[in-house]
């Protein structure tokens, strides 16, 4: 190591007192900020900067948050990505969370100074679009309504499933499984592929709970099958939960075998569950919609508590549900030939500068445990395979996928904003 080097490098208070880097601390926090910069005096340490760049290297190197979560453009056609964080938020609802940031009257009645029921403008918002519904409650995940549902109405009782609806929802958590957990017993009808209404009809008595529908969300199940449809079971003399699961709300032409709420609600299910961070393109929470003597039941259930939803979420979900139409919406209804021509742009421009880019057909998907086997025609870009563990790591990130030996970036779930940062990501890359 050379010591006239090392004596070089700028003292840690210096570089912490340097304006720009101080405006960062304030900003980021001390320690934060403190840690980029010895990242850069090790940098210099190892030769691979000159003493006189740490401040400019350390600046270079600061997050734009204090939060570890990393911006990431979502190029794998998948609309609803779970390990991307589902639903990407509108802009009205960035900004709702934004100003519900401070003090609010999450449970305030300004008008009287008086304690008033948690998120009412939000549950007025989602009573507005289900209009079938007489009363609505809010949870902080898909998972949670149904566990609520469960334990305030089935506890020391029998829930009936179908046991071709016995699915597991993803990352090893299955439905029995969280049925049982909640003190509730599992009456299994049927069987796999066949389920009949008397298969129904002969399990309820005085011990059921409810009886409850379970969209399969993330398969499909084909040939000699049967099922029982919501509206078969209303009139077996007890509640009928049907989870819905992708929190459509009402149908979609797009997404004909899709499950909604207010179809459902319509045909006689006394409540409906389903997550909002998925088809409805809102922030992750659990929706709650039916009969109002039962939703109250849920609100005022113990464990309702432990299951609330903050002020930032009632202000994301309350965005969604009154304003403009949300990312996933746009992106799900997107026209191919606006795509195809969005990628031959990017694809050309990349190519003119000696990238090895093409733009080609692909096809999406819902995700998200959202309208399986429903394919979506796409456009994408296709790069060398190289090029997609670069430009995850890239900033800002792009996850793309690999198909037969090509990198592709698939512009469905990509909102067209963002196409000016996807094209500088690839060219920081450099030419294959």
């Amino acid at each position: 190591m050379d010591h006239e080097v090392v004596r070089r490098i700028p003292r840690t208070d210096a570089l912490l007192a340097e304006p720009r880097l101080a405006a960062a601390a304030r900003r980021l926090g001390r320690d934060l900020v403190k840690s980029v910069i010895v990242a850069a005096q090790d940098r210099a340490r190892h030769g691979e900067i000159a003493p006189e760049s740490v401040a400019d290297a350390a600046v270079a190197a600061l997050p734009g948050t204090a939060g570890g979560l990393r911006p990431v453009i979502n190029a794998t056609g998948v609309l609803l990505h779970t390990n991307l964080g589902r639903a990407p938020l509108s802009r009205a609802a960035r900004e709702a969370v934004l100003a519900a940031c401070g003090a609010t009257d999450v449970e305030l009645d300004l008008a009287t100074g008086a304690r008033s029921r948690r998120g009412r403008s939000t549950l007025e918002a989602l009573l507005r679009r289900v209009p079938a519904a007489e009363a609505a409650h809010v949870v902080n995940n898909g998972a949670a309504a149904l566990v609520l549902a469960a334990t305030a109405l089935a506890a020391g009782k029998e829930i009936v499933l179908s046991r071709g609806e016995m699915v597991e929802i993803g990352d090893g958590f299955r439905i029995p499984d969280l049925l049982v957990s909640t003190g509730a017993r599992l009456r299994e009808v049927g069987t796999t592929n066949r389920t009949s209404p008397a298969d129904y009809a002969a399990a309820v008595g005085p011990g059921t709970g409810f009886v409850l529908k379970v969209h399969p969300s993330n398969f499909l199940m084909t040939g000699f099958t049967s099922s029982v449809d919501v509206g078969e079971l209303a009139g077996l003399g007890v509640p009928v939960v049907a989870d819905i699961g992708s929190g459509l709300l009402a149908p979609d032409p797009l997404l004909p075998d899709e499950p909604d709420a207010t179809s459902r609600l319509q045909a006689g299910a006394s409540l409906v569950t389903a997550s909002g961070d998925k088809l409805l393109g809102g922030p992750q929470c659990g929706l709650v919609l039916g009969e109002a003597r039962l939703v109250e039941r849920l609100a005022r259930h113990p464990l309702a508590r432990a299951l609330r939803v903050d002020k930032l979420t009632l202000a994301a979900l309350e965005a969604t549900l009154r304003g403009p139409e949300t990312p996933t919406f746009v992106a799900l209804h997107a026209e191919l030939e606006g795509l195809r021509e969005r990628a031959e742009h990017i694809a050309q421009k990349l190519h003119a500068e000696g990238v090895d880019a093409r733009a080609v057909d692909s096809s999406a998907t819902v995700g998200g445990g959202g309208a399986p086997g429903v394919t979506l025609p796409s456009a994408a870009i296709s790069l060398p395979e190289r090029y997609a563990v670069a430009l995850r790591l890239g900033s800002p990130a792009v996850m793309g996928r690999v198909e037969n030996g090509r990198c592709l970036l698939d512009l469905r779930a990509v909102p067209e904003d963002e196409d000016a940062a996807l094209t500088a990501a690839v060219q920081a890359v450099g030419v294959a």
